[in-house]
C-alpha cells in the first residue's frame, strides 16, 4: 500500500492533504497482500456537491482508510473530514474491495451519488480535533466518526481494534519498539509510476496491508520504515487515518494512525500516535480508553 494518504477528491481536500506534507492513502505493491482478515479496517465515503446545485451531492468516492474501535467509532484523520463544501456527507464501509462496490452501486443507481454510497457504506456524524490544524510538532490531525452500532452490526462483523494505554509506546521506547512487528492497512494507492504524462499512483480502494519496520519516536509521532530491501511496504495516498498496528505482549495494538509521508510513498511513513495525553483526551468521549 504505497497511496498518499489522502485522495484528492476536491480542490480543497487536495489542498488540504498537500498543507500537511502530503498525508497518505495507499498500500505498496511491494510486500503487501490482502486484507480481508482485519475487518475492523475500513474506507471513509463521502458525497458532496461538485456543481452549482448544493441541493444535493453529485460525487461519490471512497477518499480515506480507518479503524472501528468500538461498535460504533470509526477513528480516521482530521484533515479526511475537514475543508470540504458544506453538503458533505461521511460514510463508512468495512466491504473488502470498496471500488468494486462502488461501482457495482454505481451502474445500480445512475446518477444518485447519496443512494451509491448507502448502497456500499452507513452514514455517520465526523467529530474533528478541535485543535487542527496544530503546530508542526502535534498537528492534532485526528477525527473519529461516529455510526449506529445497529446498522454496522447488521451488514459487517468485525472485532473493534485495540487502542494501546496510556504512554504505551513511550515507556516502551526505541529499542524495545524497533524489535516490535509492525503492520500498516488501509484501501490507499500504489507507489508512484513514471508514465508520459509523469507520475501517477494506480490501484487503491482495496483493504491491503504490509509490513513496516520502526524508525523513529517523537512526543506525537511514530515514523515507519517503508523501504522495500529490508522487506517493508508501507502507506500512500488514501492510506490516511488507516490503521498501524503493532504487537506489544502478544496482541495487535492499534499503536498510530497514517497520516503522511514522502510524495513518491517508498521511504517513511508518519503515523500519529494513539498513547499520547492528546489523543486520549480527544478519544475519550467516544471511546472506552483502556
Amino acid at each position: 500500500m504505497t497511496a498518499i494518504r489522502a485522495t484528492a477528491v476536491t480542490a480543497a481536500a487536495c489542498a488540504t492533504v498537500l498543507a500537511v506534507a502530503l498525508p497518505s492513502s495507499a498500500i505498496n505493491s511491494y510486500n503487501a497482500t490482502p486484507a480481508p482478515e482485519r475487518t475492523e479496517v475500513g474506507a471513509l465515503v463521502a458525497t458532496w456537491d461538485n456543481d452549482d446545485d448544493p441541493a444535493t451531492p453529485d460525487r461519490v468516492d471512497w477518499v480515506c482508510s480507518g479503524t472501528m474501535v468500538d461498535a460504533n467509532t470509526f477513528l480516521t484523520a482530521a484533515h479526511c473530514t475537514t475543508d470540504w463544501p458544506d453538503n458533505v456527507r461521511f460514510y463508512v464501509s468495512l466491504d473488502q474491495d470498496v471500488q468494486a462496490a462502488l461501482d457495482a452501486a454505481a451502474k445500480k443507481y445512475p446518477g444518485d451519488p447519496a443512494a451509491q454510497a448507502s448502497a456500499v457504506a452507513v452514514q455517520g456524524q465526523a467529530h474533528n480535533h478541535p485543535g487542527y490544524p496544530g503546530p508542526a510538532s502535534d498537528t492534532r490531525d485526528i477525527s473519529v466518526v461516529e455510526l449506529p452500532a445497529t446498522k454496522m452490526k447488521a451488514r459487517w462483523s468485525f472485532t473493534p481494534a485495540t487502542l494501546p494505554t496510556a504512554n504505551q509506546l513511550g515507556a516502551l521506547g526505541p529499542q524495545k519498539l524497533n524489535s516490535t512487528d509492525w503492520t500498516v492497512a488501509g484501501y490507499g494507492t500504489q507507489e508512484a509510476v513514471n508514465g508520459p504524462g509523469g507520475q501517477t499512483h494506480p490501484g487503491g480502494g482495496v483493504r491491503m496491508k504490509a509490513p513496516v519496520t520502526f524508525d523513529a519516536l517523537n512526543d506525537a509521532w511514530v515514523r515507519l520504515a517503508m523501504t522495500a530491501p529490508q522487506g517493508n511496504g508501507g502507506a500512500c495516498y488514501g492510506d490516511s487515518g488507516g490503521p498501524n498496528f503493532a504487537v506489544i505482549g502478544g496482541r495487535s495494538i492499534l499503536a498510530a494512525t497514517t497520516i503522511t509521508g514522502d510524495s513518491p510513498c517508498y521511504a517513511t511513513n508518519v503515523t500519529y500516535r494513539l498513547d499520547t495525553p492528546g489523543a486520549r483526551a480527544f478519544l475519550s468521549p467516544f471511546v472506552k480508553l483502556p
